[in-house]
């Protein structure tokens, strides 16, 4: 009875819902048939342009997708990454160096300053001026991937890649607020590659097919499907690895979906006492004698604290205080892997793309000349 009470509550929630959904889908609308229409210009660099963003609100898996790219890249190309830096304390265009932290630049950016040392970071709330800002300061760039950027329509791509999430693909989702969606479901249209993230090891091929129709792709459009997989811990300051065989885990996360790592951790673990936050969540002191306190009133042996890369570029905020704890602190990797034997063929098209182009920026410069 509990249950069909909550159904249909949330049935009527939803309800109330459609018209703010409505008048808010009504307003993107318009602003994307001004950037479609040429009323509103998107701006082309030279450079190649890659972009990696998403129609839903958070947890599609965007950011281990962008550094697969960056690994896929850095060793030939000379690479940045521009991000808006969501919730930083500061504003404008912004470079990572050696004093930043995830208050400066955001947990995210900061998350890539940490893994890749010779990844140029860069923020900034409007691409159109940030990226030119950014071939200024950096002239022998290459290329710039763009973090979070599908709906920043100010700037054209070379490639635009859209992820969506296997659990909830935006054919089947409601714009915002009855949904998560950002824009309305055609938005993907604009898309160059779709990636179906998050989904199973054991996927079938069967399955994905059924996918594919559902999301009806264009002639322009390639599907991939990819899943998350979790690298062995490590020491939050030390880096040396980590074993969670049979230790009592204490998992302090803020991200949006926890779900998958909480899983994953109990494979290994005796137990796993999640801590959850709001996803980007900064640490404050409260925060700290919550975690502290947890850990110490929790009766359990061989205990250690868990937590994700994203939470740990903000934690690091704290690194001091933290190490006083006397506590391991361990850090879960993750990346991405594409099924179906397709990895090869999306390196092929990224390598391709920009190959190209920079063959043939290089082809009229000098021909200029």
């Amino acid at each position: 009875m509990e249950g069909r009470f909550f159904y249909y509550l949330f049935s009527v929630v939803r309800i109330l819902l459609y018209p703010l959904a409505f008048i808010y889908g009504a307003v993107v609308w318009m602003r994307n048939r001004l950037y479609d229409s040429g009323f509103y210009s998107s701006i082309e660099f030279s450079v190649p342009v890659i972009s990696v963003g998403n129609l839903s609100v958070g947890g599609t898996g965007k950011t281990p997708h962008v550094e697969y790219l960056i690994r896929l890249l850095q060793y030939q190309f000379r690479v940045a990454t521009m991000s808006r830096g969501y919730k930083r304390h500061t504003q404008g265009f912004l470079l990572a160096d050696a004093e930043t932290n995830a208050l400066r630049i955001g947990d995210e950016p900061m998350q890539y300053h940490m893994k890749f040392p010779g990844l140029t970071v860069s923020v900034a709330e409007e691409r159109m001026t940030g990226i030119p800002k950014l071939l200024q300061q950096r002239p022998t760039l290459e290329v710039v991937l763009l973090d979070d950027a599908f709906q920043h329509r100010s700037v054209k791509p070379g490639v635009n890649i859209l992820i969506t999430d296997y659990a909830k693909p935006f054919y089947k989702d409601r714009i915002l607020p009855a949904g998560t969606l950002r824009e309305n479901k055609s938005a993907y249209k604009r898309a160059d590659i779709i990636i179906v993230s998050k989904c199973p090891a054991n996927m079938q091929e069967q399955e994905a097919r059924d996918m594919i129709r559902q999301i009806q792709p264009f002639s322009h459009q390639q599907v991939f499907f990819t899943r998350i997989f979790y690298e062995t811990p490590h020491n939050l300051f030390t880096g040396e690895k980590v074993s969670l065989a049979g230790k009592n885990v204490l998992l302090v996360c803020g991200i949006a979906k926890p779900a998958p790592l909480i899983s994953h951790l109990e494979q290994d673990a005796a137990a796993v006492h999640p801590l959850t936050y709001a996803d980007h969540h900064y640490f404050l002191k409260k925060d700290l004698e919550e975690i502290k306190e947890t850990f110490d009133n929790w009766n359990q042996p061989d205990k250690i604290i868990v937590t994700t890369e994203k939470d740990a570029a903000r934690l690091q905020l704290h690194a001091e205080k933290l190490s006083l704890w006397g506590i391991t602190i361990a850090v879960v990797p993750i990346q991405v892997s594409f099924l179906f034997n397709a990895g090869s063929e999306f390196d092929s098209l990224i390598l391709g793309y920009t190959e190209r182009t920079i063959n043939e920026n290089n082809s009229m410069y000098y021909g200029e000349e």
